[in-house]
């Protein structure tokens, strides 16, 4: 009976990546480091593969990679506001930052994108001015993070009652139980 919903997450997700006004593009990204605070920040979600792995880009100077290198379970988050619907997704992360991953995505990114990943210091380094950024002309920093997703929560806002189902991944296919919203 959860089937149906199941096919509406992967539908949702699959869509992220290629309709650029679709409110799964942007998600939020949940880490955890050694020093056990939660971080979140706003990612844009580029790719989902069929067995629903999630792709997304950054520096991996980041803290991001810096917080995966010390767990690599992550957390993601994804709202709809015109349906209503959330998502929460567990997972757990890896990146990779060797050359034929970066020539499989380095030429899918805009030319004035790029520039985010040859900045010449650390993303979260202090400036004194941001005006006095400095920027790498043939190196750069970029590396994807790919979640492969263990636990999904569904939550549809809807009257008369709203509907909420817990997926779990088993070794050969996911299981979706219907929990109290």
């Amino acid at each position: 009976m959860t089937s149906h919903f199941f096919e509406q997450i992967k539908d949702e997700l699959k869509k992220g990546p290629t309709e650029p006004k679709h409110p799964f593009r942007f998600f939020t990204f949940a880490t955890v480091g050694l020093d056990q605070v939660a971080r979140l920040r706003t990612v844009v979600l580029r790719k989902v593969n069929e067995d629903l792995k999630l792709t997304f880009f950054t520096d991996k100077r980041s803290k991001k990679i810096t917080h995966i290198k010390e767990n690599k379970k992550v957390g993601l988050l994804f709202y709809n506001p015109t349906k209503m619907l959330q998502l929460k997704i567990e997972g757990i992360a890896t990146f990779k930052d060797d050359e034929g991953t970066k020539a499989q995505f380095w030429s899918t990114i805009a030319p004035a994108a790029k520039k985010a990943y040859t900045t010449s210091m650390p993303p979260g380094s202090a400036l004194t001015n941001p005006q006095n950024l400095e920027f790498l002309n043939e190196e750069n920093h970029f590396c994807t993070v790919e979640i492969i997703p263990f636990k999904m929560e569904y939550l549809q806002l809807a009257q008369p009652n709203h509907i909420r189902i817990r997926f779990s991944r088993t070794e050969t296919h996911w299981e979706g139980e219907f929990i109290v919203p």
